[in-house]
């Protein structure tokens, strides 16, 4: 049976409880996406343009440290959404994300939902609700992997 990206949207856990017709709104502007592993799904300082809801896999939230290279900071799987800096502006990505093994995704275009968003506001403070959470896991995320690096060790 093939399911649409409406379904694939409605079941994700991301937007569980979300109005149908808020579901097809931002299905609207979903595709399918697949990453092999160690591809990007972005690098920092490019455009952010996507999102993506992960259906299968694992990915890696990545900064780089000159001195030791690739940092994960935190790492993502089926459920999880990846991608939080389409929201903001100047919309580039201020991390990597990258597939740790076969990924596949939903890939929804930010600048097409921020459209939406704006024409109906009460769809922006949805997405706002949604993302607020994962936002704050990054944050915490970080803020640990500074106390790994620079905190007091003995």
């Amino acid at each position: 049976m093939i399911e649409t990206i409406e379904h694939i949207v409605k079941e994700h856990p991301f937007f569980a409880g979300m109005d149908a017709g808020f579901v097809a709104l931002v299905s609207g502007c979903a595709k399918n996406a697949r990453f092999e592993a160690g591809q990007y799904l972005f690098r920092e300082g490019d455009s952010a343009d996507w999102f993506y809801l992960l259906r299968n896999g694992r990915a890696a939230i990545e900064i780089r440290d000159p001195a030791r290279g690739a940092v994960t900071l935190q790492t993502l799987r089926e459920g999880d959404v990846c991608g939080l800096s389409w929201l903001v502006p100047p919309y580039r990505w201020t991390y990597d994300a990258r597939a740790l093994e076969l990924v596949r995704a939903i890939a929804v275009d930010g600048a097409c939902l921020r459209r939406k968003s704006e024409a109906d506001p009460r769809l922006g403070y949805e997405m706002m609700k949604r993302f607020t959470p994962p936002l704050l896991e990054r944050l915490q995320a970080a803020r640990m992997q500074m106390i790994d690096v620079y905190g007091a060790h003995g």
